[in-house]
């Protein structure tokens, strides 16, 4: 039965309509046809067999062509790193090496040996210190349940926004390859949250569809629905201006206003318990989340600089001014959060202290990806996070490398 099934698979990987795999490989507008390689120019012999996908097909000539770009890798020749584009590449995406882009290998490294998970952390204390009705202060439970309120979906929101629509679109193989780890990353993330509900035995309806029941944190993920929509649309492709902007534009709100903006209120709540000594197990899961999460947004902010490089006549003076736009929609929205999670001071914070913070970020952002900054002068008010996070660690490959990076069980934030 095992020999018949392999001769099966065998005869069916020849056959033509198997091996194409154009959704995968042909981004919106190519065209296919009667193809004769340009010989000359990429000493390619036209009689050798075609392949879609790294699968040959004989018999028959494709050619693959993005406005003027044309991709000799259509042939069962190797990959040459000229070959190889961050969107709109017809490359084997099968074949991981020569690599083009090595920021993106080094990340993949790294955040592999930044491996976590979440049952490691001992919650006794934050277990005791939640049963003790004099160990937090109402306050305090409420930023922490709202707190939670949005992670828990959040990151789920994310994973979905990676596994159905942006590896799609990334159509280079080392880039795929981090987004995979960052894709497992986002599901230890929403296991956390979810050890950390379930240690402190809270309403797990309450929490978790408190994305649904509360203004603050349905309106941030309203924001951001369009944006995962349009990627994980099955229909759509890129391949034109609009399409790809549409696609870079996704990319930015995902990286640098989810990622990069709508998690640090919240990372700076817990970590402010963290640093009084309460909930310190919650605390130290969300060190290792944010170390994760920086790596995802610097990343991002690479993998958008990339296609900015390759792709210079998507950065409109107009898309400019709309990234400008939605970075303080972003902003506002945010604020609006922190003042719903603590609206009487707490932990020696405010919400009013959270505008300058959110103002910091948002400029530190738009500088990361070559905007305009919205508020010149912001500063940071929170100077000890800079110990916590150190934005420094937020360097991309395009300023310099990270490399202050340690094994889960060792984190440091030296």
């Amino acid at each position: 039965m095992l020999n018949k099934n392999a001769e099966l698979i065998k005869t069916r990987m020849w056959e033509k309509e198997m091996l194409t795999f154009e959704d995968e490989m042909m981004p919106a507008g190519l065209l296919t046809g009667s193809f004769v390689f340009g010989d000359s120019a990429h000493g390619v012999n036209s009689a050798q067999p075609k392949v879609g996908c790294g699968l040959p097909t004989f018999g028959t000539e494709k050619i693959v062509r993005a406005d003027d770009y044309t991709i000799a890798s259509t042939s069962t020749g190797r990959i040459r790193v000229e070959d190889k584009r961050i969107i709109n590449c017809s490359a084997d995406v099968n074949q991981l090496v020569p690599f083009k882009y090595k920021w993106a290998w080094d990340k993949y490294l790294s955040a592999c040996a930044n491996h976590w998970m979440p049952q490691e952390v001992n919650m006794s204390a934050d277990i005791a210190l939640w049963k003790n009705p004099n160990g937090l202060t109402d306050d305090e439970r409420l930023l922490v349940k709202r707190n939670l309120g949005f992670f828990t979906t959040a990151d789920s929101l994310a994973a979905n926004n990676i596994v159905l629509g942006t590896y799609r679109h990334i159509t280079n193989p080392e880039c795929r390859q981090y987004l995979l780890r960052q894709a497992f990353e986002e599901a230890i993330h929403t296991h956390a949250y979810q050890y950390i509900v379930e240690s402190l035995g809270l309403d797990e309806g309450e929490i978790f569809n408190m994305y649904h029941e509360v203004s603050s944190i349905r309106e941030k993920d309203e924001f951001l629905l369009p944006f995962i929509d349009t990627l994980t649309n099955p229909n759509f492709k890129t391949g034109t201006m609009e399409a790809d902007q549409q696609l870079l534009r996704s990319l930015i709100v995902f990286a640098c206003i989810m990622e990069g903006l709508f998690f640090y209120v919240g990372f700076v709540q817990i970590l402010a318990l963290g640093r009084q000594n309460k909930m310190t197990g919650a605390a130290e899961q969300y060190q290792y989340i944010l170390r994760d999460e920086s790596m995802h947004l610097n990343f991002g902010v690479d993998v958008i600089n990339q296609i900015k490089l390759e792709n210079p006549n998507l950065w409109t003076t107009e898309f400019c001014e709309e990234i400008r736009g939605l970075m303080q929609k972003g902003v506002e929205l945010e604020y609006r959060y922190a003042e719903d999670t603590m609206p009487r001071g707490v932990l020696g914070l405010n919400a009013s202290m959270f505008k300058e913070y959110l103002r910091f970020i948002a400029n530190r952002r738009c500088q990361q990806i070559g905007v305009d900054v919205l508020y010149p002068g912001a500063s940071n008010p929170f100077p000890w996070m800079a110990e916590m996070i150190d934005l420094k660690k937020e360097k991309n490959f395009f300023e310099t490398r990270v490399t202050e990076y340690q094994t889960g069980g060792a984190l440091s934030w030296d």
